[in-house]
């Protein structure tokens, strides 16, 4: 027999279909901008999938907080030892090309951890992108930059199995509703007393930049083979290419204003 003709085992069709986690954390409704864009991407030759027709593997928790139910996900990738794992937020409209771009970066391998772009769901609209903290958006790009920041959202993100698979080793278990997951993704929220200033303050915010600050913090890229990202100010990337809608639940758009277009012109070097 030769080489182009080897038959596939079970063991073989079982690794193909570890390369990738399409994660979708959702309350369980689903506007038809998100299930056309998500479900009408061109999904790439030879992509874990065994026909063109075929939707890859997505897990989707449903009734559970944000941080919960991206556990349960990011927990369910790493038991099923799979290479990636790509969240879509159920209220993030995809641009066409999203899932090409990403395999193009996957088949790259040359970043533990990244995301697209889009807005919050406000107006004014301010995009996702920082640099530090407790200091708005990080402005100095254009569109069709590769940002580098210390923040990214994680409603378009791609992240390398060996990063999650050292979070999920280092956090604590817990259970949700019976099922044993690892809290690798946290909502900040605690109150303090400041004795020296005899004050009292509230900390709050998002799982997102929370789990960022966590793997600057903790030394999780090198512990995960990726030390030049561990030594970075900026560690991770954002691809404003990949330029997502965050859509509300009655259909509004965001950005809705125009807000991207300061944004719009000649790529920043």
């Amino acid at each position: 027999m030769s080489k182009n003709n080897i038959l596939l085992t079970n063991e073989d069709k079982t690794l193909f279909s570890r390369r990738i986690l399409v994660g979708v954390p959702m309350t369980g409704l689903l506007r038809s901008e998100f299930v056309l864009a998500r479900y009408g991407q061109a999904i790439p030759a030879n992509w874990s999938a065994v026909d063109m027709i075929q939707f890859i593997d997505q897990y989707s928790p449903l009734k559970y907080l944000v941080a919960d139910a991206r556990n349960i996900i990011a927990s369910n990738a790493v038991e099923k030892e799979f290479e990636w794992l790509i969240f879509i937020d159920h209220d993030v409209v995809l641009p066409q090309g999203t899932l090409l771009s990403l395999n193009e970066r996957m088949t790259k391998g040359d970043i533990p951890m990244m995301s697209g772009l889009y807005f919050t769901k406000s107006v004014p609209s301010d995009p996702l992108v920082y640099r530090g903290r407790g200091n708005s958006y990080y402005k100095n790009w254009k569109m069709g930059d590769e940002v580098w920041v210390d923040g990214i959202p994680m409603g378009i993100t791609l992240i390398h199995g060996s990063v999650l698979k050292v979070l999920y080793e280092e956090s604590e278990e817990y259970s949700l509703g019976g099922i044993k997951v690892r809290k690798i993704f946290e909502t900040p929220s605690k109150t303090f007393r400041d004795p020296e200033k005899n004050g009292w303050y509230n900390l709050s915010g998002t799982e997102d930049l929370e789990l960022c600050s966590r793997i600057m913090r903790d030394g999780i890229f090198k512990k995960a083979g990726w030390p030049k990202f561990q030594k970075k100010e900026f560690p991770f990337m954002i691809d404003t290419a990949i330029f997502c809608r965050h859509i509300s639940p009655n259909g509004d758009q965001f950005p809705m204003r125009g807000e991207e277009l300061q944004f719009m012109g000649k790529k920043t070097k």
